[in-house]
């Protein structure tokens, strides 16, 4: 392999093209229009434009891959993860182009690519398989029959679905055919293909998977677990690995299990074995029950927790078996030591509803990669979140000889994170992980939809917010020196002791003054919150430690001329430095767009009388279908959309008029 083009974009293009240029591979990035400026553009040794914005225009589109391999002399691809990283049609287009494929066989995609015939061959090959229904009869009549055979709640899957896409929870019988449709729809627009199958639907089970790989040579091994049950709509939100609160027994029968499913269809390169691991039953040897959920039939966004808990760099192990090597280790050889948490950073706005945030990152800082800290990010400041691709900015890692330690680190690390120009979940994430059920492990894939009202709740401060906040302000990190001491000093008074203050208002607008008198080497703080300070200390990445009377304050706090936040272990508290009226105006029943997107289906028409809470349409936005719903109830009046219209972000769809 001398020459590598990667077929991706964002993290995981930017972490092949360093994987590959520490290997002595030189390599190729492919762009559409939307990525001319991306930064895996720049980190590669050559750049390929493939196409506009749309990536089944430019990403998804074969031939132009092709083209691009064979004008840049490329002779192995790697396709990352998402696009074409599971089409077994490009994959075998890249055999008889004599490309290497840094992947499994065309074969072994398509073996797996089905969910009902994949549960079929793990059946086989005696790998426990969910109850429920897989069959090529994919009516109506038949469906609902397997429905009242498998009992409520149930799933619908999509066949060919991943990420949640296509899957349907149902609770009740009379929904079963609406939720059907919609299961069926969205599995046609985001695979082409309709047909779904029925699961018994496991009433709180963990998301457990483990890492394979196997090599030309008929080797097969496991990188142990991860756990993936922190999830919000079927997405995964946070991973981590090993899984906690597992016995070794139920640990050794899931690698196993992972690598007999891997032998069962000859795999070659990296996969993942995804389990569905019942927390609420247990086996004739009184462990959880797990069974096969589907295989990813690539490399895992996830994968960083893995390499961090073996040593490995799973993208050399990659490359080596794509040119033929054994693998690196054998199954004896691997080990777990310590462990790891990952946390997906998203342009997305938690306070309303997760809603996709676009726009440009006007900052973007991470903290150093140090002291067991990962940043694996795509983009850099100054770029821009768009619509048209998965909104996620970074994946932000911490590791640690214990759990207790690697969540610390990750809370810390995404309290010195800053993103400005969109909105994120960094605040979500870090409330999530320190959530005390989380840190004993006691995670299932409801954990977040049980906990979602306080995670997204605004906090409120205590005093040790109030006086970090009051500190910031007031005295604020030193920028240079020199200048005369009214320049150095804001609040020194001659024949009076150095005064300062701050003047804060909370997101109630309550007002909120604070002084602060020198006293001695620290100061007095009077105001909302009362303190004697010893000591007051900045670091550079914006790390503000305070020593009082009754011990040790430490928090990132951010400053801008309009705002103070604090990050006090894992919360944000924010304060306005000037008076804002934000009185909100009663809504005037206009449904806006809010964000660009197109519209998938219209739920009602003009003239329609609708409830509050009543669906209107869906939105179709960076891969995910946003339903909107009545603030009001009323009658539907001047609907401007119609279905397959692209809209922008803040057009008004329709309005609903009260009635009397």
């Amino acid at each position: 392999m001398d020459k590598l083009l990667i077929a991706n974009r964002g993290e995981i293009a930017c972490r092949v093209i360093r994987t590959a240029r520490r290997m002595g591979i030189a390599t190729v990035a492919v762009y559409s229009e939307a990525d001319r400026d991306a930064l895996h553009v720049a980190a590669a040794d050559e750049a390929v434009f493939v196409g506009a914005a749309a990536a089944r225009e430019s990403y998804l589109d074969i031939d132009r891959i092709v083209a691009a391999a064979r004008d840049t002399g490329a002779d192995a691809i790697h396709p990352g993860y998402g696009f074409l990283s599971e089409n077994a049609a490009f994959a075998r287009r890249l055999e008889q182009e004599g490309i290497v494929f840094v992947g499994p066989t065309a074969a072994s995609i398509e073996k797996m690519g089905l969910k009902d015939s994949a549960k079929a061959l793990m059946k086989k090959a005696g790998v426990p398989v969910t109850p429920g229904y897989q069959g090529d009869d994919q009516s109506l009549q038949r469906l609902e029959k397997a429905a009242q055979a498998v009992g409520y709640p149930l799933l619908i899957k999509a066949v060919a679905g991943g990420g949640g896409k296509g899957m349907r929870r149902v609770d009740d019988p009379e929904d079963f055919a609406a939720e059907l449709i919609a299961a069926k729809r969205e599995g046609e627009n985001s695979f082409g293909n309709g047909s779904v199958l029925i699961e018994k639907f496991i009433t709180r089970p963990r998301h457990v998977e483990v890492q394979v790989f196997g090599d030309t040579h008929g080797n097969v091994v496991h990188l142990f677990e991860r756990d993936c049950s922190l999830q919000r709509r079927h997405q995964k939100v946070i991973e981590e690995a090993p899984a906690p609160n597992l016995s070794e027994r139920t640990r050794e029968r899931l690698g196993d299990a992972a690598v007999r499913a891997a032998q069962a269809i000859s795999y070659t390169g990296a996969g993942t074995i995804e389990f569905i691991l019942d927390t609420e039953a247990k086996d004739k040897d009184g462990e959880p029950p797990f069974y096969f959920m589907e295989m990813n039939t690539r490399l895992q966004v996830e994968h960083p927790v893995t390499e961090l808990v073996t040593g490995t760099d799973l993208i050399e192990w990659q490359f080596r078996v794509a040119s033929g090597e054994p693998l690196p280790l054998a199954q004896a050889e691997l080990a777990v030591q310590g462990h790891a948490v990952e946390a997906r950073l998203y342009a997305e706005d938690p306070e309303s509803g997760f809603l996709p945030s676009t726009g440009r990152l006007t900052t973007l800082a991470f903290p150093a990669e140090t002291g067991g800290v990962r940043i694996d990010s795509g983009v850099a400041e100054g770029g821009e979140v768009t619509v048209h691709y998965d909104p996620m900015i970074a994946k932000v890692i911490a590791c640690g000889p214990d759990r207790e330690t690697a969540i610390d680190r990750l809370i810390g690390a995404l309290d010195r994170t800053v993103v400005t120009g969109v909105k994120t979940n960094r605040e979500f994430l870090a409330r999530l992980i320190d959530q005390p059920a989380f840190r004993a492990g006691d995670v299932e894939t409801g954990f977040i939809g049980a906990r979602l009202d306080n995670l997204v709740e605004t906090p409120q401060p205590d005093a040790n917010a109030l006086i970090l906040a009051a500190v910031a302000s007031a005295v604020p990190p030193e920028t240079k020196a020199g200048g005369t001491m009214f320049a150095r000093f804001s609040g020194w008074r001659m024949n009076l002791p150095e005064t300062r203050f701050a003047d804060l208002f909370g997101a109630d607008g309550e007002a909120l003054r604070f002084t602060l008198t020198r006293a001695g080497e620290g100061w007095t703080l009077e105001g909302a919150a009362s303190a004697d300070l010893r000591s007051v200390q900045w670091s550079q990445d914006g790390k503000l430690t305070i020593v009082t009377a009754e011990g040790r304050l430490s928090a990132v706090t951010i400053l801008s001329d309009d705002l103070v936040e604090v990050r006090l272990h894992g919360a944000a508290y924010r304060f306005l430095r000037r008076a804002e009226a934000a009185a909100a105006s009663p809504s005037d029943g206009a449904v806006v767009a809010p964000m660009p997107g197109r519209v998938l289906s219209l739920l009602v028409k003009d003239g329609q009388s609708v409830e509050a809470g009543a669906p209107l349409l869906v939105l179709e936005a960076m891969k995910m279908e946003n339903r909107l719903t009545a603030a009001i109830g009323g009658v539907v009046t001047g609907l401007s959309a119609a279905e397959g219209d692209q809209v922008a972000e803040g057009a008004v769809l329709l309005t609903i008029e009260p009635q009397d």
